[in-house]
């Protein structure tokens, strides 16, 4: 027999190239279950591919980068079962919770500021409470005639616009003294003076608090030199026997923080001779016989004859001592500490009054 031409005996299976190759794959297969036991495999296919079969260096070379190549894939491949094996849990319990860890995980967005209303505040006040709540401030003047803020304690707030995305708030305001727009930048809605002369002050009162005017601001005065002027208590006491002679402003202009509104009053009853207004303010005496350069010469020879030259009594004088009847308030009298009594029996004496002249008051 001859050896040269004698068939080479068959290789093991296990040493033959499919081997092999099944081998290295294995390495991925088991790479994705376990990475340690997949990284012996790999120790084992390639010690195979350099042993077992008859390859050329650089095919074995190649085959041992693939081991790792396999290996590199199946580590991936378990850590995307691994993830999908962590998912699942999460599915889970979206199903029985109906709440999935990722919704869960997500940031709550921040909530919106919300204003508080500062109408009718101090501009100050609200400015200092609005940038404590989160804000910042712009302030401006809610009339027509856009003026400069200086001093912003004096301000009131009359409007507020609140931009919650910019956390701003603008403010428009007005003097503390003056009335709010009916709208940001319209004009101020200032009361007008009505026409209230020939009025009783009752009545010149309640017109002026329906306009809108402070009494509390009216001034009075009086428009006889024998009439003392009544304080606003003691004109509304006797609201009726006051009348309103003159006044200021005219009718229909425009009262505002630094007008000054005046009441010049006459006061008579049904007993006085004189009920009507003079013609002008200061201009004259009620009871004549008041003036101090009344002459007396025509009266005199009349208190003779009906009083036999003793002392008479007017309604708003006395030129003797001791009572003298019934005497007006406020009017001029002489001699001091002379007495008398109102129409409605209020005792009075002759003393001075806040002029140093003496006058009809109160005992």
């Amino acid at each position: 027999m001859n050896p040269y031409n004698t068939p080479a005996p068959p290789r093991p299976w296990w040493r033959t190239t499919p081997a092999v190759l099944g081998i290295l794959a294995l390495v991925a297969l088991l790479g994705a279950f376990s990475f340690g036991l997949c990284f012996v495999v790999m120790i084992a296919a390639m010690v195979a591919v350099w042993v077992l079969p008859k390859w050329r260096w650089f095919a074995k070379l190649g085959a041992t980068f693939g081991a790792f190549v396999l290996l590199t894939v199946g580590a991936g491949l378990g850590g995307q079962l691994d993830e999908s094996g962590t998912k699942q849990p999460d599915a889970k319990t979206r199903d029985d919770g109906g709440v999935s860890t990722k919704a869960a995980s997500s940031p709550t967005p921040a909530k919106a500021l919300k204003a508080a209303d500062h109408t009718g505040k101090p501009l100050n006040e609200a400015e200092k409470d609005a940038r404590s709540a989160g804000f910042t401030t712009r302030s401006h003047d809610a009339a027509e005639d856009d003026r400069s803020i200086i001093m912003r304690s004096l301000w009131t707030v009359c409007f507020q616009k609140a931009h919650t995305t910019a956390k701003r708030i603008d403010f428009a305001a007005v003097k503390g003294d003056e009335p709010c727009p009916e709208k940001d930048g319209g004009s101020l809605p200032w009361p007008k003076m009505p026409d209230v002369v020939g009025a009783t002050y009752t009545a010149a009162a309640k017109d002026l608090k329906q306009a809108g005017i402070d009494l509390d601001s009216v001034r009075l005065d009086d428009v006889y030199l024998d009439l003392e002027t009544p304080t606003a208590e003691e004109a509304a006491e006797d609201g009726d026997e006051w009348r309103v002679c003159f006044q200021s402003p005219d009718e229909g202009t425009k009262v505002t923080s630094t007008t000054t509104v005046t009441l010049d009053l006459g006061r008579w009853t049904d007993a006085d001779l004189v009920q009507d207004c003079p013609k002008a303010k200061d201009a004259a005496y009620k009871i004549p016989a008041n003036d101090p350069d009344y002459e007396n010469d025509n009266n005199t020879g009349r208190e003779d004859s009906s009083t036999g030259g003793g002392s008479s009594s007017s309604s708003g004088g006395s030129t003797g001592g001791g009572g003298v009847g019934t005497v007006h308030p406020g009017s001029y009298c002489s001699p001091q500490g002379a007495t008398g009594v109102t129409t409605k029996g209020t005792p009075m004496v002759c003393r001075p009054g806040s002029d140093g002249r003496n006058r009809w008051r109160s005992s």
